[in-house]
């Protein structure tokens, strides 16, 4: 039974479908719910709730479900999820294999062609995720 997502219009709305997704493990959902949210709301969507779990279902997501139908939304939401409260600390405690997970997805993104970045765009932001 996938969810169904809306936009959601504040924080604690995006927070509840988050905690739904994650409990569901649902990345499918999880996808659909980074297509109709502009990335550069995340920041603020998430506050100061991110944790590993949900940067790392949002990577999940992004790499079976966005990246490749959608490299440049998939970059954004990169790009922007690294401004989010907290993200340094999150990143610090993934593990090995979760830090994989993230480059895997920028491995497919610099496979792909968008106007969205540059490899040279690519390769800054890796450095931020710290690969």
């Amino acid at each position: 039974e996938k969810l169904c997502v809306s936009e959601p219009s504040n924080a604690y709305d995006f927070g509840q479908i988050i905690n739904a997704v994650n409990a569901n493990k649902d990345k499918a959902a999880c996808a659909d719910l980074l297509t109709i949210t502009d990335p550069k709301t995340l920041p603020v969507l998430l506050s100061n709730k991110l944790e590993g779990a949900i940067l790392l279902i949002f990577i999940q997501s992004l790499e079976h479900y966005v990246a490749g139908k959608d490299p440049g939304l998939a970059y954004q939401h990169l790009f922007y999820l690294s401004k989010a409260e907290r993200f340094k600390v999150v990143l610090a405690l993934l593990s090995k294999n979760e830090k994989e997970e993230v480059q895997q997805l920028f491995d497919l993104l610099s496979e792909s062609q968008s106007d969205q970045y540059s490899l040279e765009d690519l390769e800054s932001l890796k450095k931020v995720y710290e690969l």
